[in-house]
């Protein structure tokens, strides 16, 4: 008969790395498929209001962002403390708004440029002429979808007392 013999030495058995490659790529492409990227900073103080009546939008990718507020603390020595304008990662005039929004349209594909939404994300303290402003320069390029980005709650809490 033959005799079995015990293996005595406590040794592990090597790891095999050959899928770390594998894996490494998996989580990469995993990561840069479900991060996205920050369009812009937010350079003017930005106190949403409250509204009763609110609907999420459903699609990011047809919306133009148009911010309105004071500038923050670091832009308040240049441009100083008046509400202003901003578009992408700049400030701008009144009458920048309109060609903004087209060029905004013709980088987005034939069948969005039809369907895209204007929100304007104001600052609850802004003026409402310049408000009305925007509005007109955004009928002059017939951007007439427009959404006014609020805070669900109670609306009578915007007014101060």
């Amino acid at each position: 008969m033959a005799k079995f013999n015990k293996k005595k030495s406590g040794e592990t058995p090597a790891v095999s790395t050959a899928s770390l490659p594998d894996i490494v790529f998996m989580l990469l492409f995993f990561f840069m498929t479900v991060t996205t990227m920050k369009d812009s900073s937010i350079m003017v103080e930005n106190t949403l209001p409250n509204a009763s009546e609110t609907k999420k939008l459903e699609k990011k990718d047809r919306v133009l962002y148009i911010y309105v507020g004071k500038p923050t603390r670091e832009f308040q020595k240049t441009y100083g403390t008046e509400p202003k304008i901003q578009l992408n990662d700049k400030f701008a005039d009144v009458s920048e708004v309109g060609d903004f929004i087209l060029q905004e349209r013709a980088k987005k594909p034939q069948e969005l440029q039809n369907v895209l939404t204007t929100a304007l994300k104001v600052d609850k303290d802004a003026n409402m002429g310049l408000i009305s402003d925007i509005k007109q320069e955004l009928r002059k390029v017939n951007a007439l979808k427009v959404n006014y980005t609020t805070f669900e709650g109670d609306a009578f809490g915007n007014i101060d007392k």
